[in-house]
């Protein structure tokens, strides 16, 4: 008796099939990492919220952005490197959640998803993880540039904002501290002082395509960081939200006013 075995066609098929299914598969497998990773990072902003609102209540208002600050050391010094941040207390020295100098060791500050295409970006803690919004952890005093005007002088009291349930108070980041001039659509943003502190952006806003941003950044920037370009958003009530970046953006209007600037101002005060 003759045994017929597959034909070439027959074969052509199968392997197609076989093609197919591995390709489905290994969007779907990726799709669920991502969805992991966002998960995971929603989970770093649930706690660092927690971290904020327990100093909140221990000292009558939010801890500063950023400080020039030499005496006593900071927790941890130093968090950043000198070739491209300034030297003082960051916000997550204030929280007291940064342990050891020039590592990694909290992952609570450091985003699944961030994509620095640069060794110093990609093992920076200030660098491409959490940005805390500069209208509530205020400087010490106005630094950098121009743009950092209105952002000097002590933090807010939660109590004080207008709207805590709708302004933003942490969000996916490109730098540890960010402001609504870095999420405007005009003007642009540009590098002033050759600190990182110039090159906060929100991961995924259409805007960030015409910014003058770091090359170890661009692809985290102009890409997105979590599926969809969503980002994740803690408010200063303590919610946690999972929003499109383009949903942060500030927009000006034709009579000099801004659209969506309550979300980044908690008392909006600027008309241009």
């Amino acid at each position: 008796m003759k045994r017929r075995g597959f034909t070439l066609i027959e074969l052509i098929v199968v392997i197609s099939i076989i093609v197919m299914l591995v390709a489905i598969t290994t969007r779907v497998l990726q799709h669920v990492k991502n969805e992991a990773r966002t998960v995971v990072c929603q989970s770093n902003i649930r706690n660092l919220q927690l971290q904020f609102q327990i100093y909140q209540e221990d000292h009558g208002a939010m801890p500063y952005g950023f400080t020039f600050r030499f005496d006593p050391p900071a927790p941890g010094w130093y968090m950043g490197d000198l070739r491209v941040d300034a030297p003082g207390w960051y916000w997550p020295n204030y929280l007291g959640i940064v342990k050891n100098r020039g590592r990694r060791d909290e992952k609570i500050m450091t985003c699944p998803s961030k994509n620095m295409d640069d060794y110093l970006l990609e093992f920076s803690v200030l660098a491409g993880n959490y940005g805390v919004n500069r209208s509530i952890c205020r400087s010490g005093r106005e630094i950098y540039s121009k743009y950092e005007e209105g952002f000097g002088g002590p933090p807010v009291s939660a109590n004080s904002v207008r709207r805590p349930g709708e302004t933003l108070l942490l969000v996916d980041s490109g730098y540890a501290m960010i402001c609504w001039w870095q999420v405007r659509d005009d003007p642009l943003m540009e590098i002033q002082s050759g600190s990182m502190a110039d090159t906060a952006y929100v991961p995924g806003l259409s805007t960030n395509q015409a910014r003058d941003l770091l090359p170890g950044q661009i692809d985290d920037a102009v890409n997105g960081r979590h599926p969809g370009k969503t980002v994740n958003v803690g408010y200063v009530d303590g919610h946690i939200e999972r929003e499109k970046a383009e949903d942060l953006l500030v927009r000006k209007a034709d009579d000099g006013s801004y659209h969506n600037l309550p979300l980044w101002e908690p008392n909006p005060r600027r008309a241009n």
